[in-house]
């Protein structure tokens, strides 16, 4: 960690994304804080906290980045027909705690995940100002996926999602999707590759690419209003 800056607390300041590590991909820094300035600060930049409890706060903007345009998200078969059935009712933004309680308990293949408890605080306190967005999936009016993000402008950046049933993470994914392009959202931030989001329909950009998407369209005199959208989806 002494080969990375340390962020002093109560400020704002982060090192340029082009400085960030090789290996691990992406550190950048280290330290500072949760703050609702910082965390604004760094999505704006294309940066984003991610540790685990025991760890010093450690902020990321790795390269490649996986992302997905909302206009060509095309579910796969097996998704299209759960999509079709309307079974899962899709509301968004009502149930954000319990989306990001969830996200943070036990998986199937480990203990926990890196949401620790500063930072479901964080993402509440963002929530609470209309920044942070959750799509929940409802089945037999039990919650039983889900996903969590942030929107800024007209990008939105995906942090996590999860599923009690089969198919509900792919749900709230895909509605997610839709309303993105909709609302003429060019890119949906996906953070690191994986196979999952892959299998989702993730893409890869480089750094640079990035960059320019975000001076686009974070400070775009034309935002998504998330306050005019519906609580309830339209089925499919």
């Amino acid at each position: 960690m002494t080969d990375i800056p340390w962020l002093k607390t109560g400020t704002t300041d982060f090192p340029a994304i082009d400085s960030a590590m090789d290996e691990p991909n992406g550190l950048l820094a280290a330290g500072g804080d949760l703050s609702i300035e910082r965390l604004l600060a760094a999505y704006s930049q294309g940066i984003f906290p991610w540790y685990e409890d025991g760890q010093p706060l450690l902020w990321w903007s790795p390269s490649p980045r996986a992302v997905i345009c909302p206009s060509e998200f095309a579910p796969k078969r097996s998704l299209r027909k759960v999509l079709r059935q309307n079974k899962f009712e899709v509301r968004l933004d009502t149930a954000f705690d319990q989306v990001i309680e969830a996200c943070s308990g036990p998986r199937d293949y480990a203990g926990g995940t890196w949401i620790t408890n500063e930072m479901k605080e964080a993402y509440k306190a963002l929530a609470d100002i209309g920044v942070a967005h959750s799509f929940e999936v409802y089945l037999d009016a039990e919650l039983v996926g889900g996903l969590y993000g942030i929107g800024l402008g007209k990008l939105f950046f995906g942090e996590s999602m999860f599923h009690r049933v089969s198919d509900a993470s792919k749900v709230a994914f895909a509605y997610l999707n839709r309303l993105m392009a909709q609302n003429e959202c060019p890119l949906i931030d996906c953070q690191l590759p994986n196979e999952h989001l892959e299998s989702l329909g993730a893409s890869e950009i480089s750094r640079q690419e990035l960059k320019q998407y975000l001076n686009d369209y974070v400070d775009t005199e034309t935002p998504i209003n998330w306050a005019l959208l519906p609580s309830i989806l339209p089925p499919w």
